[in-house]
């Protein structure tokens, strides 16, 4: 198998390409390291997989995904079995900003992959969706059953199209598509953007940490290798098209399917930041600021359709995960 992982010098894409090179698989990388955050973090797990015992089964292209040829050219030469796209500017508030960054890298990009899975059939399409996409749904948790058609920013609503944009190329041309919404994902490596990382910095650092909605919020924090768990084990089962099924909002006589994938346990940001502070060992000096545009009260992932499907249940408790990424942190940035 030659395996497609776009976004492979990001946060995500880095532990699935590591997870998939230990497992014996060829794997193949693609990234553009924009500068939304640290390009030298990126740079950094590109150098770390190339150091693992698996590095001869993997090539990396750096490629922006929106440039139509390139990306044609790479499917082309390559001759995929399966893609995995991870590849996508992230970012609530960032969207509010940069919209055109958002159209291109999760638009048109992804309207690339499709493309190139259409003239290059592969056996499954896996790509990255979000918790975003939920926007205003009220019912807690989120469920795969329920409709997800009112997103509050720019970057959900991308997420949504490329739901949409997976099942028109999954009926028409009988691509096999997963769509996994992601749920707050933390561990060692990650996005220097992210609460974990930020809250991290600052505490280490004496500064204070901004604390939106006064912490009165929550998110349903997951660890990095249970995300990986769950993807691997999506990866090999792709669905198949059933003219018999029914019409569901996550489900389609196309091959086509979506599943959340979270810890199913949500945690309050007061309670998330109390443990940060117990693992590190010194007190947060706390900012408090009103919710933000774009930004949810809660998220909390219903499970059920993807435990039924592959087994998936995460098991890394927030206290042992924080504890991981805090290692990780005081490591790296040592170095």
């Amino acid at each position: 198998m030659n395996i497609l992982i776009t976004g492979a010098a990001g946060f995500i894409g880095y532990h699935l390409a590591r997870r998939l090179l230990t497992d014996g698989y060829a794997v193949t990388g693609v990234d553009n390291f924009n500068d939304y955050y640290d390009v030298q973090l990126k740079k950094d797990r590109l150098t770390d997989l190339r150091k693992t015992a698996q590095a001869d089964h993997f090539s990396f292209h750096e490629m922006d995904l929106a440039d139509i040829d390139q990306v044609a050219r790479l499917f082309t030469e390559q001759k995929f079995s399966h893609v995995v796209h991870l590849a996508a500017q992230a970012g609530v508030r960032y969207s509010l900003k940069n919209p055109y960054a958002y159209i291109n890298s999760n638009v048109l990009a992804f309207e690339n992959i499709l493309e190139g899975c259409r003239n290059n059939p592969v056996e499954h399409l896996v790509f990255a969706s979000s918790s975003s996409v939920y926007g205003l749904n009220s019912q807690r948790p989120y469920s795969v059953k329920d409709s997800a058609n009112h997103p509050v920013s720019l970057y959900a609503a991308t997420k949504k199209s490329n739901e949409l944009m997976a099942h028109a190329y999954s009926y028409l041309f009988s691509i096999p598509c997963t769509g996994l919404r992601f749920f707050t994902v933390y561990g060692p490596w990650g996005r220097p953007d992210m609460a974990l990382h930020l809250f991290t910095t600052a505490i280490l650092t004496g500064k204070p940490i901004k604390v939106f909605n006064s912490g009165k919020m929550s998110r349903d924090f997951t660890y990095i290798d249970d995300i990986i768990e769950g993807v691997v084990r999506i990866l090999f089962l792709p669905p198949k098209k059933d003219a018999r099924r029914p019409l569901t909002p996550a489900t389609s006589s196309a091959a086509w399917r979506l599943y959340n994938i979270g810890n199913n346990s949500p945690v309050e940001l007061n309670d998330f930041i109390a443990t940060l502070e117990k693992v590190i060992g010194i007190k947060a000096q706390k900012e408090l600021l009103p919710m933000q545009s774009g930004d949810v009260e809660s998220t909390w992932a219903d499970i059920d359709e993807l435990t039924a499907a592959t087994g998936f249940c995460p098991s890394t408790s927030l206290e042992e995960g924080i504890r991981r990424f805090v290692c990780w942190y005081r490591d790296y940035y040592h170095r």
